[in-house]
């Protein structure tokens, strides 16, 4: 179902929770609305033909928990999806064949058909798309801890699904985990190391009960880090800011420090809340000279764009430094920065709301993107859109998915293999 923009006038909200639960409500109607409820998958993005993305289903099944705690759904309700997903899941065939299967070695294909479950695009079998299903799954087993037969059956099939996952064979022989492979062609050959979304891919494998990835993964992986300063904020650089919110929408990375960090002074939520206000610098400077670029105009991700002329379609727009900015904000972008920079961040959506309601404001919240010198709004959305928007503002207000998710045993092994340590008061 298309996710079209509403005409109607916009609403009033008499506090900023009003205005925020409004928010989340609506990002929670996408995985709820666009799904398959007989097997759990969630469509990419909001049109009838967009085949599942299974980075989409990770953020899904951790809106259920956050709708049964809004009381958007009841709790019978959550677990009986997030039952039919992971059965889905764990059922579907494995192997190496190009046709026919899900995934391979514990591992699942980025995009999936949403009726059949199985491999559609000939697309790669995906590394960090899989860590971000598994955050979700981690994240449903932690939630569901009552004594009821499907809660006792949910976290059987989570363990089932964590323990699958080959992660020496995901490594290749190589330093760090390579970011896919194809059955026709092999290996991705670019890996994981440097800034980037994938720190909870490599936390994982590092926490991973059955065959874990060795400490020496995270050296690798913080060997890449660039660290620069821009815009008065000195942090390590990655220019569209999903790359410093993904992981974050799981990992409660405040007053916990690696190697890295800990000699720069700073944890990894300190880092992404001065990628947030560096990026907003940037687009109050607006070196560029694009239409709209203000304090209460910015947000660089990776999104839909006009795609003609000047104008990319669907790229990772970033900044600082500069990246495919070609004038398109996403308000994602905004909205998962929430708990680093509520001060900027909540005002802003506010004020996106207010003044482009009309053109911006879908059945499931804030569209993917606009451009306003292309005079372009985007009228679809996207799963790893509202996801994040939906999962950070709750971590804002409650900081629940923190809690809920931090339980987990994987995820203390994996931040301790790679040597985090609690922030000296």
């Amino acid at each position: 179902m298309a996710a079209e923009t509403s005409a109607a006038q916009s609403e009033s909200f008499d506090d900023d929770t009003g205005f925020l639960e409004r928010v989340q409500h609506h990002a929670f109607d996408y995985f709820w609305l666009e799904a398959n409820p007989e097997n759990g998958l969630i469509r990419d993005r909001s049109r009838s033909n967009s085949f599942c993305s299974i980075a989409a289903v990770g953020f899904g099944l951790t809106a259920m928990g956050i709708g049964i705690d809004h009381g958007w759904i009841t709790r019978a309700e959550g677990r009986g999806r997030v039952l039919n997903t992971l059965k889905t899941f764990g059922e579907k065939p494995q192997g190496n064949t190009a046709e026919g299967v899900m995934g391979f070695n514990g591992w699942f294909y980025h995009f999936l058909d949403m009726n059949t479950g199985l491999r559609v695009w000939k697309c790669e079998l995906s590394s960090i798309d899989t860590a971000l299903l598994l955050a979700g799954v981690i994240y449903a087993r932690e939630y569901f801890a009552g004594d009821e037969h499907e809660e006792a059956r949910i976290r059987e099939l989570a363990d089932l699904l964590i323990r699958r996952v080959n992660w020496q064979w995901m490594q290749n022989g190589g330093p760090s985990l390579s970011m896919g492979w194809h059955p026709e062609r092999g290996f991705i050959e670019k890996r994981w190391i440097g800034y980037n979304e994938g720190m909870i891919l490599l936390l994982l494998g590092l926490g991973a009960g059955n065959g874990p990835l060795p400490p020496q993964v995270w050296k690798e992986w913080t060997n890449g880090y660039e660290w620069k300063t821009d815009y008065g904020q000195s942090f390590v650089h990655f220019a569209p800011l999903f790359g410093h919110q993904y992981s974050h929408c799981w990992i409660d990375f405040r007053g916990i420090t690696d190697a890295f960090m800990r000699a720069k002074g700073i944890d990894y939520f300190e880092n992404s809340r001065r990628a947030t206000l560096a990026q907003r610098a940037y687009c109050i400077a607006n070196p560029q000279q694009f239409k709209g670029y203000s304090e209460w105009v910015w947000g660089l991700t990776a999104c839909d764009g006009p795609g003609r002329g000047m104008f990319k379609a669907y790229s990772a727009r970033g900044a600082p430094p500069a990246e495919n900015d070609d004038g398109t904000i996403a308000p994602t972008a905004v909205g998962a920065s929430m708990p680093f920079a509520p001060e900027a961040c909540l005002p802003t959506l506010r004020r996106m709301y207010d003044q482009f309601h009309p053109e911006i404001w879908t059945r499931y919240g804030f569209c993917d993107a606009f451009n306003l010198t292309a005079d372009w709004w985007d009228t679809e959305v996207l799963g790893i859109d509202q996801g994040p928007i939906l999962i950070m503002i709750e971590n804002y207000r409650t900081g629940r998915v923190w809690k809920t998710f931090m339980k987990a045993a994987e995820i203390q092994r994996g931040l301790k293999a790679a040597g985090f340590k609690p922030t000296k008061g």
